[in-house]
């Protein structure tokens, strides 16, 4: 009716190899001249002729560690893209196409069996060591070094030891494989530990949260104690009371926070407000001396104070003088709101190129700031 030919393909009984180079040129003359809709036709019949040529080809790398099933996957995905690509005039369609299949074949063993990923450059190391190992192991009659491997492919050594660890990753031991005879025991079970910190997380979450519901006068006194490793007879003289004071002042902060992590809410705080002194107020003051800009701390630097003390070095900095030096000799504490502060300002200076120094700084904030990982930046 619309003029195009109808040679077919040779009927299923009549398969075989012979046949493929038939078949292919009865197909390529089937679809001229006709419509797209209908070469999909002709297209499913010559991959369905061609279906035992390619399972034939997968069979030989079958044993290599791939199952069957997928193997004559792939087999069926290259031939179809033999026949997608056929063109009559470039020879014999079976010799196109046992090219073709072959070639995903080794190309799926090359990318897709790998258990973990190994860059392109190294697989291809990987069997170039391994066919050099085979050599040498020949002529050798040993295995060899990895000096000789590298002396043979010209590549250095390092790049050998690279190879011969990513070789391991081709087919990784599974961490659910068992362990031993009769035991019940995986491979997993052996690796790693169990990390202790882990059960102290809510902890640490509860107790930091308690902390600010706590004085400031105790809540100092905590941080120097605990945090910067201070002695009740330098907290005393910090504090201007007697070593007997601090002591209670710790036994009733201690309790206060075990009675606290117990309850669904935390109890009262007796009397803390009568007891507890007020921290001395932030003081900061900036002054231009020369093409150095110091900024002046003096007081206690918490919460309050850190925004103050932060946006005093960002504008600092942002000045591009030659220096700029925090002299932390009038600070007296500072919290974490304070060493954040000054952590912002040390960024800040390092991302501009302005050099930060922090001077004069006491004792009590060299050790906090230590802690903090701001020791270099002290004298």
């Amino acid at each position: 009716m619309f003029g195009h030919t109808t040679t077919t393909t040779p009927p299923p009984t009549d398969r075989g190899l012979e046949d493929l180079d038939a078949a292919a040129l009865a197909y390529a003359a089937r679809i001229e001249g006709l419509p797209p809709e209908r070469r999909q036709e002709a297209r499913d019949d010559l991959v369905r002729f061609a279906l035992p040529f390619a399972g034939r080809l997968a069979r030989r790398y079958r044993g290599r560690g791939e199952p069957l099933e997928d193997l004559e996957q792939v087999a069926r995905l290259g031939l179809v893209n033999a026949v997608d690509r056929y063109d009559p005039e470039r020879g014999s369609f079976t010799a196109y196409a046992a090219i073709t299949i072959v070639g995903e074949i080794k190309r799926h063993f090359r990318d897709r069996t790998w258990g973990v990923h190994v860059p392109r450059r190294l697989r291809d190391l990987i069997l170039e060591v391994g066919q050099a190992t085979a050599a040498l192991t020949s002529e050798l009659s040993r295995a060899p070094t990895v000096a000789e491997l590298a002396q043979r492919l010209e590549t250095p050594e390092e790049e050998i030891l690279a190879a011969l660890e990513s070789a391991a990753g081709y087919s990784p031991a599974s961490l659910n494989a068992p362990v031993g005879g009769e035991s019940s025991a995986e491979f997993g079970d052996l690796v790693g530990e169990s990390d202790n910190a882990l059960e102290s997380v809510d902890d640490r979450v509860t107790v930091s949260g308690l902390l600010h519901a706590l004085p400031w006068r105790e809540r100092r006194i905590l941080a120097m104690r605990f945090y910067g490793n201070q002695t009740q007879a330098e907290i005393a003289a910090r504090f201007g009371i007697s070593q007997m004071h601090v002591s209670r002042l710790l036994s009733r902060a201690l309790t206060w926070l075990r009675q606290a992590m117990l309850a669904d809410a935390p109890p009262p705080w007796q009397n803390g407000a009568a007891e507890s002194a007020e921290p001395a107020k932030t003081r900061i003051s900036v002054r231009q001396n020369g093409d150095r800009v110091v900024v002046e701390v003096g007081g206690d630097v918490g919460r309050d104070g850190a925004d103050q003390l932060r946006r005093a070095m960002l504008e600092a900095v942002t000045g591009q003088p030659r220096e700029v030096v925090v002299d932390l000799v009038g600070a007296g504490g500072v919290d974490a709101g304070g060493i954040a502060a000054l952590m912002a300002g040390r960024d800040a200076a390092a991302r501009t190129g302005v050099p930060l120094r922090l001077t004069r700084v006491q004792p009590a904030v060299r050790r906090s700031l230590a802690a903090a990982g701001l020791p270099a930046a002290c004298d």
